[in-house]
């Protein structure tokens, strides 16, 4: 059956595939007949999201992306790729008058350095084949939106969408897309921490015209779009996935 949004036959690496959103990309992008090479910090979730990989030929690697030896052993170990997915992320909260130089280079050495480093290294170690798609998981914050104590996260993502434009311009040469998704809110295991009441979560809600924060596979669709051959003409966009949040 014709399927223009089809992974079979590419191999796709796909950062912070322990939970949340890059777990449901990896088991969406396995579905669609993708090999992935999935890679986290913490070994026993990410051997979770591995067992639930539907197809065979997966690879799993554990590194920190904070560490630069950790990025170059996982370049090595890295076969040709037809795609990747960065989506590893952290979250630190702190007014503007409250923001400290560890926090701010801890959430931009993870979420923006990181990626950006592991973006190039691929690249300069031919490990992105000619037409490769590179997806960057972004956010809505930073890039169409703020939220009070939201500065750190925010330059993070802002910087990323940035990057995706010039990216797409600099390796079009080379036939390789450079996108990103910008999603609004997503359920997932950071809302379920106790940090936030769920009378807090209920109210947020209220805030989305669709009255419901997104899935993690509601986006993992939307990165497998753009991995895909049907998206072979789209380059520097940011994807705009948040169930109406910023039409208000």
């Amino acid at each position: 059956m014709y399927n223009p949004f089809t992974l079979q036959g590419k191999t796709i690496l796909i950062t912070g595939a322990s939970s949340g959103i890059g777990r449901a990309t990896a088991i969406e992008c396995a579905k669609m007949g993708a090999k992935v090479v999935i890679t986290g910090r913490n070994e026993s979730r990410l051997n979770d999201t591995f067992n639930q990989l539907e197809g065979e030929g997966h690879i799993q690697l554990v590194a920190d992306l904070k560490s630069k030896d950790d990025i170059l052993e996982l370049i090595a170990k890295m076969p040709v790729l037809d795609g990747c997915v960065n989506n590893a992320g952290i979250v630190k909260t702190a007014l503007t008058q409250f923001i400290t130089e560890d926090g701010l280079d801890e959430v931009l050495k993870v979420n923006t350095i990181a990626p950006i480093m592991l973006t190039q290294l691929l690249i300069k170690n031919k490990k992105l084949q000619k037409k490769s798609s590179v997806v960057f998981t972004s956010s809505i914050s930073g890039v169409y939106s703020a939220i009070v104590g939201n500065a750190i996260y925010s330059v993070s993502k802002g910087a990323i969408n940035g990057f995706v434009k010039n990216a797409a311009l600099d390796l079009a040469s080379k036939q390789i897309r450079v996108n990103s998704v910008n999603p609004g809110m997503i359920s997932t295991d950071i809302l379920t921490d106790g940090t936030i009441s769920e009378e807090q979560l209920e109210e947020d809600k209220k805030k989305y015209p669709l009255k419901r924060y997104g899935k993690p596979e509601e986006v993992a669709f939307a990165i497998i779009y753009l991995l895909s051959d049907a998206s072979a003409w789209v380059t520097g966009t940011s994807l705009l996935i948040d169930g109406g949040f910023t039409l208000q």
